[in-house]
């Protein structure tokens, strides 16, 4: 692969921990976990290294994340897991969260208008979650080691507990208050009311106990018998929707990867109910259009390229994607083409931005905290996993002696019909909420393979930034020849059609950059960072080039 770069020195057999400290990618020889915690790629790593392959490294560094990273590592919640095996196709699991049976279209409409306490807030915003589902199917196409094994280190991790990193303890006491009205969550996610320090113990007894049932039953360890019965009496409790039906109708589902052609390399990501793989491959088949490398990385004239495609692959994603089952008409071979694409880069000027107007049919002048693991074994079989309980800590409800957080997905439907607002909000049809319907994602789990082999596996959190951010770290790589760190440490960049603003991280670009920017009508906002990307990059001597995000301070590679 051209675009990362041979490092030498490698002697390590051992799995070790690497911290990102310089621009150059922490390289293994055989095996590597990277993700949003140091602990938990330590646990994946564990298990590449006692022989178990990159489904089985995903699972248990995915259950081990529900431990150590609450703020989005889950049972309680959903996502897509993308795999390529060093020979044969590759396959992606669909465990997005479901909408109840009693979900309906206008359930976050109170007297006809929009009431957005229904919608993110309390026990109704909980869809069905689906990990435990996703990660089981996956395991049993393709992992390696007993089921039961991959949970052990998880359920020890939550029985014995393990030491608060400084960032973990600023991510409780921050949501401290938001617990205050669920006792469980309080009980579990602090020292009787008082914030954990640095340093300290965190014991989850109830999770060990959960991750034990799951680990004896598989799936009905979860979807059935006591976890069920925890569940549905917190939910009548409380005015939620999920009933034992619910959970017992729970499947994820096989489904085939989107795949493009960018450049020389071949682009496979999630097909929907995540809209990432057909946003991501509009907006990078419009700017092949294009000689991004002749522009300059971080100039202008790329990023007024860049903000356009986005923009108008994110109206398209608005007006046509969501749940397959229920969207039977998605014209995704005309979004996926390259003559549509051209047809929409040729309603680009290269001097001035266009106007997102949710009006317009012509082209003229989702929570941030999902989290990602990105998993390559030694035969070089390949995952990208990205998962979520949506909000930061998804609903803040613990279940009552499950020790695990509920999500807040139906906040991802759309709030009603026809409340399609130039200030963001989306109202059309295919994302509206309706039983047993999956809410549309931007969750990116994305594979690169150059000469039918496997050389990236990326993703990241951040709601729709998931995709810009994804966007990034690929052109970087590809267009602009950064190693995995380089481009995993790039200032990124958002737009996401409405609202109309063209977000930027904060201090990441030269004012003359930006200067020009606004000439050309962009009207630029500024963030202090965007999402926590985790890659794997395999160079041209088959050595694997890790990269976490330091924008994610306990973020962390881990191998062999």
């Amino acid at each position: 692969m051209t675009s990362t770069r041979t490092l030498l020195g490698l002697g390590c057999f051992v799995v070790a921990i690497h911290l990102q400290a310089s621009s150059k990618p922490q390289p293994f020889l055989h095996g590597a976990v990277v993700s949003q915690d140091r602990i938990a790629s330590q646990v994946g790593a564990e298990i590449l290294k006692s022989g178990g392959n990159a489904i089985d490294a995903a699972v248990a560094t995915a259950f081990a994340l529900a431990v150590t990273h609450p703020a989005a590592g889950n049972i309680g919640g959903g996502g897509f897991l993308l795999y390529r095996p060093a020979s044969g196709s590759p396959v992606a699991y669909d465990f997005r969260e479901m909408a109840p049976a009693s979900s309906h279209e206008g359930m976050f409409l109170v007297n006809g208008r929009y009431d957005e306490k229904i919608h993110h807030r309390g026990h109704a915003s909980a869809g069905v979650p689906g990990t435990v589902s996703g990660l089981h199917l996956a395991w049993e196409d393709h992992g390696r080691l007993p089921w039961k094994h991959l949970l052990i280190p998880a359920a020890r991790l939550a029985r014995e507990g393990f030491t608060v990193s400084p960032w973990l303890a600023g991510s409780l006491r921050s949501v401290l208050t938001n617990m205050a009205p669920y006792p469980a969550s309080v009980a579990q996610f602090s020292r009787r009311g008082q914030p954990f320090q640095p340093g300290e113990t965190l014991k989850q007894p109830d999770l060990a106990r959960t991750l034990d049932r799951i680990a004896r039953q598989g799936p009905p360890g979860f979807y059935q018998g006591k976890t069920a019965d925890l569940i549905v009496s917190e939910m009548r409790r409380h005015g939620g929707l999920i009933t034992h039906q619910d959970l017992a109708h729970y499947r994820a589902i096989r489904r085939d990867p989107i795949r493009i052609e960018y450049r020389d390399f071949e682009i496979y990501s999630m097909p929907p109910p995540s809209s990432a793989g057909v946003t991501l491959a509009l907006a990078l088949n419009i700017l092949e259009g294009y000689n991004l490398k002749g522009a300059g990385r971080g100039s202008a004239q790329t990023l007024h390229w860049t903000a356009e495609a986005l923009r108008r692959a994110f109206a398209e994603r608005a007006q046509h994607l969501g749940d397959p089952e229920s969207n039977p008409g998605m014209p995704l071979d005309r979004l996926l083409s390259k003559a549509y694409a051209a047809t929409l880069r040729s309603t680009i000027r290269d001097e001035v931005a266009a106007i997102s107007d949710p009006a317009r049919k012509e082209w003229t002048g989702e929570s941030l905290d999902t989290t990602h693991v990105s998993v390559l074994d030694r035969d070089r079989n390949a995952v990208a996993l990205t998962y979520t309980i949506e909000q930061s800590y998804g609903s803040m409800i613990v279940v009552p002696g499950a020790g695990f957080l509920l999500n807040n997905e139906m906040g991802d439907f759309n709030p009603g019909p026809g409340l399609t607002r130039s200030q963001g909000s989306i109202g059309t049809r295919p994302n509206l909420a309706a039983p047993g319907k999956r809410m549309l994602s931007s969750m990116s789990p994305t594979l690169v393979v150059q000469n039918r082999k496997t050389v990236l596996a990326t993703g990241s959190p951040g709601g729709r930034t998931i995709i810009s951010t994804v966007l990034g770290t690929l052109i970087h790589i590809i267009d602009f020849g950064l190693n995995a760190q380089e481009a995993v440490d790039a200032a990124r960049f958002h737009h996401q059609w409405l609202p109309d603003k063209f977000y930027l991280e904060r201090d990441g670009f030269s004012p003359d950059t930006l200067a020009l920017l606004k000439s050309r009508g962009h009207r630029l906002e500024f963030v202090g960072s965007q999402g926590a990307a985790q890659v794997i990059a395999v160079s041209t001597n088959n050595v694997l080039e890790c990269a976490a995000d330091r924008r994610a301070p306990d973020s962390a590679a881990a191998g062999y």
